[in-house]
């Protein structure tokens, strides 16, 4: 049989497509565009994340009414019973239950009926472990952790994925240096909480990055949370020193008020956040330092969101991820009140779109004239050490000679 997997949402669905790929092509499954099974791998991270999801089911069954519909992934796991309300579903395979996939699509043949497959998550102990996943060309993406043990308030992420689980240390070494041997030059590792890495095996994110500075590749970071970094001196002098870790850092701040945060029990006040992150900029002052913002969160008054967006105007961030809130099933958000109403939340959204828009600009001016890094990720495209996408272009360059090359630029 021929299938097809649809990706929604965050880079941890990207891995857990690619493992469902990889576990239906070695049982004998072949991957087409006209397939006869569709994977929907859902997100739930927002409201507009499930509508996106349904979206995609609806279009699958639009393509091939006479296809099998699977949906997995966070929104399968968190709310199974409206994907099992849908007529065009057929199956609903949970984030716990990825290699099940085979039983499920077995089970749903002979009997034709409706199939659901959701356990609990939280009983998780392993993480279904992808050796790599190739992005841009270029760039291997490595999850190494999945999870998170931070239930803040607004958020359905540990209810979709688990406590937080760590691929074991000797694991993650030996990816990197196979990647390393193949010939690749960064290496992203990645997670649902990357900084709550080896909290499940009494190890760290620190001891593992001493590890794998043995291997001469870059080692680029995703999202991390100030309250594991904040007091983590030695994490905070390692990443900030060691050259093969590149100076980009995503550092989710939500909020500028402490009020909202304290809300959100994000456990860091501003000043901690701020004290942090200019540690990082004193040490590093080329780096890149993204965020994620809510706006709209229940409580969040004019005064709250002017705070916010003076800070965000004001700190040298490189680039803002806005949400919206939406209430999440599960959450302690979802009964707080008051709530703010949909005109005021898309109102600060559109500040906040348009002040992100300017921090790249700003932050891109900003290195103007310096040597960086870059890896090639094709012949007009690279990506500098601190998350700059330049052309050669812009550089008065025909092309780039070499793809997966290291090179330096003055911008």
């Amino acid at each position: 049989m021929k299938f097809k997997v649809v990706n929604l949402g965050c880079r941890m669905n990207q891995f857990d497509g690619d493992f469902i790929s990889s576990w239906l092509l070695k049982h004998g499954y072949e991957k087409s565009d006209i397939p006869d099974i569709y994977i929907i791998n859902t997100c739930t991270v927002t409201s507009q994340a499930d509508r996106s999801s349904r979206q995609a089911i609806y279009q699958a069954k639009k393509e091939n009414p006479n296809a099998i519909v699977i949906a997995t992934g966070c929104y399968a796991q968190t709310q199974k019973e409206a994907l099992e309300k849908l007529k065009e579903v057929d199956i609903v395979l949970g984030n716990a239950n990825r290699t099940d996939i085979l039983e499920a699509i077995k089970n749903h043949l002979e009997t034709r009926k409706k199939i659901s497959y959701v356990d609990n998550i939280f009983r998780q102990k392993d993480i279904a472990f992808q050796e790599d996943i190739v992005f841009e060309n270029h760039r291997p993406f490595l999850k190494i952790q999945e999870g998170c043990n931070s239930f803040c308030t607004f958020c359905v992420i540990p209810f979709a994925r688990g406590k937080s689980r760590s691929v074991d240390e000797e694991f993650v070494f030996k990816s990197v240096k196979n990647l390393y041997e193949k010939g690749y030059k960064e290496v992203v590792l990645t997670g649902t909480q990357l900084s709550q890495y080896g909290q499940d095996k009494g190890t760290s994110l620190f001891g593992l990055l001493k590890k794998l500075l043995k291997i001469p590749i870059f080692i680029r970071l995703s999202s991390m949370n100030i309250n594991e970094i904040k007091n983590d001196k030695g994490l905070l002098d390692l990443i900030t020193q060691e050259e093969n870790i590149m100076p980009h850092f995503h550092l989710s701040l939500q909020s500028a008020s402490d009020n909202v945060l304290k809300a959100m029990e994000r456990e860091y006040t501003l000043k901690e956040y701020e004290e942090t992150v200019n540690y990082i900029l004193k040490k590093r002052p080329i780096s890149a330092i993204g965020t994620d913002v809510i706006v709209g969160f229940p409580t969040e008054t004019d005064e709250d969101f002017n705070i916010t967006y003076n800070f965000l105007k004001d700190f040298p961030f490189a680039y803002l991820h806005i949400f919206t809130y939406s209430d999440r099933p599960f959450t302690k958000a979802q009964k707080l009140n008051p709530k703010v109403d949909p005109k005021t939340k898309k109102e600060r959204s559109n500040l906040l779109h348009i002040l992100d828009k300017e921090k790249r600009e700003h932050f891109r001016k900003n290195m103007k004239g310096k040597t960086l890094r870059a890896i090639t990720l094709s012949h007009s495209k690279a990506i500098t050490e601190n998350y700059i996408e330049i052309s050669s272009e812009e550089l008065n360059m025909d092309k780039f000679q070499k793809i997966n090359d290291i090179i330096f630029v003055r911008l």
